[in-house]
């Protein structure tokens, strides 16, 4: 709509008075006889015809996934990566009864190399409550547990003093590989095989 057509209905609206009829196409249908002018005999005008217009075809949608479902698999997804990069699995699925404390330090060594890895590729993260741990701090009134659990008994209102165990983590900013369609999550790696020649 030309912006002196939208003053001039602004104008007519606010003193009542009916629309001129270059308005007319800018309406919805059926109230274009209640707002045209009148000829004279107070009838009113005949509105001119909207051209008429061609259905939008839309495009087929794509089946909603389920939220918890879409969940499900970025964990799983994430999952496999900390095991293809940190064997992750392996290492936490194995038992380390019998194993020497070098041995264990060894594969702690590569799973935590690899799981870095994946980490720093692809989260970002930041402390929930700035400081280094064992120093005093104040929590203050209105806190979200979410983001900081009390630890001992909570005497009063806060805001409460004690000592920082844990500074916490958020996540400012996660660029995980998009989900191919038709990938089956729950294989977090594929068997091995290997072929003899």
């Amino acid at each position: 709509m030309h912006p002196w057509l939208a003053f001039v209905c602004f104008f007519r609206i606010l003193f009542g008075r009916k629309l001129p009829e270059a308005a007319v196409e800018f309406l919805p249908e059926g109230a274009v006889a209640k707002l045209l002018p009148e000829k004279a005999g107070g009838k009113p005008e005949k509105a001119p015809e909207k051209p008429a217009e061609k259905p939008v075809e839309k495009a087929p949608e794509k089946p909603k996934v389920p939220i918890a479902q879409h969940h499900r698999e970025g964990a799983l997804a994430l999952l496999a990566l900390l095991q293809r990069e940190g064997r992750f699995v392996d290492f936490v699925r194995d038992s380390v009864e019998g194993a020497s404390d070098a041995d264990i330090g060894a594969a702690a060594r590569e799973v935590h190399r690899g799981c870095r890895k994946v980490l720093d590729q692809h989260l970002t993260f930041e402390p929930v409550m700035p400081g280094n741990e064992e120093e005093k701090v104040s929590v203050p009134k209105g806190f979200d547990p979410a983001e900081i659990r009390l630890i001992g008994e909570a005497k009063g209102e806060a805001p409460y003093r004690g000592t920082l165990r844990h500074h916490g983590w958020r996540v400012v900013d996660a660029k995980l590989p998009t989900l191919a369609e038709g990938v089956d999550r729950a294989v977090i790696a594929p068997a091995e095989v290997e072929l003899q020649s």
